[in-house]
């Protein structure tokens, strides 16, 4: 089977797109390594912080709150000492 001469071009062309890559990423990877442990240690830092996770915890109550298809209940004047009657908010008067 003979080779067509454009074929020989097409894998040269991928051979130094393979060895500019490899180049790339070994240059990066010395470069971008002290940047790297600098976002890590960042992001770890906000993730770990208080008030992150109090904002995460607002946040899924809230999500939740508005996805939950049961109606918000309150309760209304007791009936006796242990019987207690509950009603949508909405629909409660006060």
């Amino acid at each position: 089977m003979e080779e067509q001469p454009h074929a020989l071009g097409k894998d040269l062309l991928m051979i130094r797109l393979v060895l500019a890559a490899g180049a790339a990423y070994v240059l990066g990877a010395k470069a971008g390594r002290g940047r790297y442990e600098q976002i890590r240690k960042t992001a770890s830092a906000v993730a770990s912080s208080p008030a992150t996770k109090k904002a995460i915890e607002v946040g899924r109550q809230k999500l939740s709150d508005s996805l939950n298809t049961q109606p918000r209940l309150e309760p209304m004047k007791p009936i006796d000492d242990e019987t207690q009657v509950f009603v949508p908010r909405d629909q409660l008067r006060r």
